[in-house]
């Protein structure tokens, strides 16, 4: 048993030290974790999952949009969308 977990630990390394490699001549170059966030500028939420995203009840998020219609969203064969970097952006700028 213990060698397999040396086994696992030489592949976790192995992946961690190819990946470094890979942006050694590049030190600008995104990480997997920014190039996550990047992919997060295009999604679209659903709006029956927007309470998810915001971390609060669906009857709370009914009364934001109703006390705040100028929520950006777009409208898509008879559903409502919200882009969710501009979400994140609009949440933050009506919390200052």
């Amino acid at each position: 048993m213990d060698w397999l977990w040396i086994g696992v630990g030489i592949a976790v390394a192995g992946y961690f030290i190819g990946e470094g490699l890979k942006n050694f001549g590049h030190p600008e170059a995104e990480s997997l974790l920014e190039s996550q966030d990047a992919d997060d500028k295009h999604e679209l939420i659903r709006e029956k999952e927007v309470h998810h995203f915001i971390g609060i009840s669906k009857e709370d998020v009914g009364q934001l949009l109703q006390q705040y219609p100028d929520v950006p969203h777009i409208h898509l064969n008879g559903k409502v969308y919200y882009p969710k970097e501009r979400l994140r952006q609009w949440l933050m700028e009506i919390g200052k």
